[in-house]
């Protein structure tokens, strides 16, 4: 069969490369076309477009760039159009996938969405132009089901790919050796984001704190998508250390994180890495953000245990002095150390053990299969 697959950032793009391989073994025949990354063009894809040209994030930014993302809407529908696969399989990245989605569904294509957009987040009536252009929901974080149950709407859960990924990778014994850590000092994990906004937000607020932990060695997990000059402009002290492409081996090692609201903040705490969470956007993003927004916290920690795990240092919390504060907490308060673990255990438990990928691999190229079968 025909696939054609659509992620629009770094976190898509590894989760649906999983989902190419294993489309491949459950189809061994499977064509695959469609936009995304590196390692989904390593996994076997066509690659149309990298993410890396549509990465706009925020409110403001998106409007900026509108005029660019129009541009790229029209070319990837015309590129469907020609290419007319078995079914358009969307990742995540709503903004975009749910206008590919209207555009698919009109033209009689089969619609599957693998990682929920984050409508339960904000704007919840979004659900029922959902129920009429995507066929099938395959959903990543266990409070889905209920959520789209609630609109009458069946969708799959399939596990979280982060566990299955957490769970495979094995840590480095010479990690600290080949990137040239101190063996004496504990590292401090800084997650910045992997986005250039992002980045340039949080890190330098992130690593302004280090002054007050001076036993302990700061390591910035970094991402090659951004030349080591540009990282270096941040790296003002010896105990700055900037490793790239290494945030699990970073984070089997470290003591404790400060972690930029995203994907990550679940992977620490699969890890166990105690954390302080951290947000930063462009003052009319927030704004935006605080009208629309319907759940009570930005982190997936607090969203799936559905209660405070972590701390959140958001926009105007997001200083020096509070960070400083809650970093001390998660690196010396043994009674809260133990109470963000724990809620770690209950966030691991809700998951569930699935081989995510796998799992959705499978349902998917079922019910194409009985589709076929049914229409022949």
């Amino acid at each position: 069969m025909k696939y054609y697959i659509i992620a629009g950032e770094r976190s898509g793009d590894l989760h649906a490369s999983n989902l190419i391989k294993q489309l491949r073994r459950q189809d061994p025949v499977a064509e695959i076309r469609g936009w995304g990354g590196d390692m989904m063009q390593e996994a076997g894809m066509d690659l149309v477009h990298h993410y890396q040209e549509m990465a706009f994030m925020g409110f403001a930014e998106v409007f900026r760039s509108l005029r660019k993302i129009l541009g790229f809407l029209r070319e990837c529908k015309a590129d469907i159009k020609t290419y007319q696969p078995d079914v358009v399989i969307l990742v995540d990245y709503a903004g975009f996938n749910m206008r590919i989605a209207r555009f698919a569904k009109k033209h009689g294509l089969k619609v599957y969405y693998y990682i929920s957009p984050k409508i339960w987040a904000w704007n919840q009536g979004r659900v029922h132009k959902i129920k009429k252009v995507v066929d099938r929901m395959f959903v990543i974080m266990p409070f889905e089901e209920d959520f789209y149950a609630r609109f009458d709407y069946k969708v799959d859960y399939v596990g979280n790919p982060v566990n299955d990924s957490v769970t495979d990778h094995v840590a480095s014994t010479d990690f600290r050796t080949r990137n040239r850590l101190y063996n004496n000092k504990p590292i401090i994990a800084i997650l910045p984001g992997s986005r250039r906004q992002e980045i340039e937000s949080m890190l330098h607020v992130m690593l302004s704190v280090l002054p007050s932990f001076r036993d302990y060695q700061f390591v910035v997990a970094g991402v090659s998508n951004f030349s080591k000059a540009y990282y270096e402009q941040y790296n003002k002290d010896p105990n700055i250390k900037i490793i790239y492409d290494q945030t699990y081996d970073l984070l089997a090692h470290a003591q404790a994180a400060l972690v930029t609201s995203g994907t990550a903040t679940l992977e620490t705490a699969l890890f166990g890495v105690p954390q302080v969470v951290c947000y930063k956007t462009s003052a009319i993003s927030y704004a935006i953000g605080k009208m629309v927004i319907k759940v009570p916290y930005i982190s997936l920690v607090n969203l799936i245990a559905d209660k405070p795990v972590v701390t959140e240092l958001i926009q105007d919390d997001f200083t020096p002095k509070k960070i400083i504060a809650e970093l001390k907490q998660i690196l010396f308060d043994k009674y809260f150390i133990k109470k963000q673990k724990e809620g770690y255990a209950l966030v691991r438990q809700k998951i569930g053990e699935y081989r995510t990928a796998e799992r959705a691999a499978e349902l998917m190229v079922g019910y194409l299969t009985e589709e076929k079968t049914a229409k022949a």
